[in-house]
């Protein structure tokens, strides 16, 4: 492994720490709700966490998704009146759907008719659901800008901290499960959260330069982008989100608990491997806008192999500290063991297929990783309904890896048929006149 390759595994590293100390509060605080309040409190928090992740993905119609791209062309071209405009439109958009979303929610909670319990959870999820569309943009912009820990602590560090002290102040100002308590006091301080990090955006925006005039053509590609990448993106980043949500009606409270304690730290270790590619993103996406072929194989390649070793150590780590880690929750989560280490045999699954949707954004062809994300997605829907009556808590975690599986293969034959490059850890056992080979190959093909 060259130095570079071991600077970068080290960076992952302290990145990783730092958010696995935000992770262990976020789990004890989880912890804390099913030993305090009990485990149908805690799938109540999870699906309320869950559904404020898809709302917060949604609200600025995928611009927070693409941010990263658009900085590092932006920056490097010395586009930043461009990159102002950008932030404004993502903005405007997750307000304007942020307002869209209470308005349904209200209508849908009067023609439902919702418990009192419910009802009044609605305004601090969308609340917080916004701050967290917030965070969304800001991360992806300062990743671009390399500013990765700034970019993925926000998230990763502050919004535990703001759950635990939502927790502490429920239970000590309030009586019994106050859930409605913790949840306004998240909302509020995450809201402080995204403030600070706008600041920090806005700050590092403003270093830029700005040589052109604005492009009144750009707005036509930040939604050629992002329409496609809010579905990708809220089908892959919040894959675990849409599966609690559907098996909320094949398991029970508890083994839902389960399931999403365990998808929860599947989430932690999968951080990872975002930091893999976190750090090499910059690299890879400016080599592939001005057209470096051979650097951004090389970056790619890098990026790869580190996710992969990253995803090995991880799944090896899963099954060694699983079962402590569930159990404290209480005795009932130690059975979610082996549905943990099944979940994380997905980090392998990824690390393996690679960033395929970034290679197709790369070639202008976003959309094509649509077929890759319905296969998941009716994989994942088909596996549960086979698989969870029959083997319940295990089911459900051998139709995440059924799905993830699915999508990765699509995603991968995709991006091969366009495109003739192999984004998989396969391509770096290729000898350079194999890869010649199948560009000319490809070429020839008339794509």
């Amino acid at each position: 492994m060259s130095r570079r390759q071991l600077n970068n595994l080290s960076r992952s590293g302290v990145l990783f720490a730092a958010r696995t100390a935000g992770a262990g509060l976020m789990f004890l605080v989880q912890a804390a709700i099913a030993r305090w309040w009990g485990s149908n409190v805690l799938a109540d928090y999870l699906l309320l966490i869950s559904a404020a992740n898809i709302a917060a993905m949604i609200m600025p119609l995928g611009f927070q998704t693409i941010g990263s791209y658009f900085a590092v062309e932006y920056a490097s071209h010395g586009r930043a009146g461009d990159l102002i405009r950008f932030i404004r439109r993502a903005y405007l958009q997750a307000g304007t759907s942020a307002v869209a979303l209470a308005g349904i929610a209200w209508l849908a909670s009067r023609w439902a008719g919702l418990d009192e319990t419910i009802t009044s959870l609605l305004v601090p999820g969308l609340l917080f659901a916004l701050a967290m569309a917030s965070v969304f943009i800001c991360s992806a912009l300062l990743v671009g800008l390399k500013h990765p820990a700034a970019g993925l602590l926000a998230d990763g560090l502050f919004r535990p901290l703001a759950a635990l002290a939502g927790f502490l102040l429920a239970v000590g100002i309030g009586e019994g499960a106050r859930l409605d308590i913790m949840i306004w006091v998240m909302a509020l301080a995450y809201t402080a959260v995204a403030a600070a990090s706008l600041t920090w955006t806005l700050k590092a925006v403003s270093t830029l330069s700005n040589d052109h005039t604005p492009d009144a053509a750009q707005p036509r590609r930040w939604w050629r982008f992002a329409l496609p990448w809010v579905i990708i993106a809220t089908s892959t980043e919040f894959f675990f989100d849409i599966d609690l949500l559907l098996l909320a009606t094949l398991l029970d409270k508890t083994e839902l608990a389960i399931f999403g304690v365990s998808a929860r730290f599947f989430a932690l270790l999968a951080f990872g491997m975002t930091a893999v590619y976190a750090l090499l993103l910059p690299d890879m996406m400016q080599a592939g806008a001005k057209k470096q072929r051979s650097e951004f194989d090389r970056c790619l390649n890098e990026a790869n192999l580190a996710a992969f070793i990253m995803a090995l150590v991880l799944l090896g780590a899963s099954f060694v500290a699983g079962t402590w880690g569930l159990a404290l929750f209480g005795p009932e989560f130690e059975q979610g063991r082996w549905a943990l280490s099944i979940l994380c045999a997905i980090l392998v699954v990824r690390a393996f297929f690679g960033p395929a949707e970034l290679v197709l954004s790369l070639h202008d062809r976003p959309w094509a990783a649509m077929p890759a994300v319905a296969a998941g997605l009716v994989g994942l829907v088909l596996a549960n309904l086979i698989l969870v009556p029959a083997y319940g808590l295990n089911g459900a975690a051998f139709a995440a890896l059924i799905a993830a599986t699915a999508a990765g293969v699509v995603k991968w034959f995709t991006v091969r048929m366009i495109t003739g490059r192999d984004v998989s850890l396969m391509a770096r056992f290729y000898t350079p006149e194999q890869a010649l080979i199948s560009t000319r190959a490809h070429k020839a093909s008339g794509s």
